[in-house]
């Protein structure tokens, strides 16, 4: 008797144009009141209010962020961590890596780790106990460190 896979869930749409520029003003400054956004975007408030309410049910809003200023930026200490884990141990291992405040980014890839992890830390005397933190967590057989000297591009912003 053949059986079907279930059906992939549905990926998040924008319906249109509305729902483009709603989240390019959002993505500039994720607290303007929904007021400003629909005086900008020539819309009534309402609408506003039910586009975002369906952005998020829909998934394509998951959240909402704080950028840092440049001269905090300019002050931290950024690094790459190549982090190696033993197997089965990559759930626990990612767990206890989301609880790092310092923790940017992390992204499980092929090749010769598990997870690279982007740090922006305060110091590198803060990066230096973030790394034994990391290195100390059960389930971590190695981790391999890249300090970020410069950004030359920058297209996340």
């Amino acid at each position: 008797m053949p059986t079907s896979s279930p059906s992939p869930a549905p990926v998040p749409q924008l319906r249109d144009q509305l729902d483009r520029d709603l989240l390019a003003l959002l993505q500039a400054n994720a607290r303007e009141s929904t007021a400003n956004l629909a005086r900008k975007l020539g819309v009534a408030r309402t609408t506003v209010v039910a586009r975002l309410s369906r952005l998020e049910a829909d998934g394509v809003v998951v959240g909402y962020t704080v950028r840092l200023g440049q001269d905090v930026v300019d002050r931290s200490v950024f690094a790459y961590v190549g982090i190696t884990t033993e197997p089965k141990s990559g759930r626990d291992v990612t767990r206890r890596l989301a609880r790092l405040p310092e923790l940017r980014q992390l992204c499980a890839v092929s090749g010769e780790f598990d997870y690279i992890a982007q740090l922006r830390a305060d110091s590198m005397s803060r990066l230096d106990a973030l790394l034994d933190e990391i290195g100390e967590i059960d389930g971590v057989t190695r981790t391999t460190t890249s300090v970020v000297l410069a950004v030359r591009t920058d297209r996340t912003t």
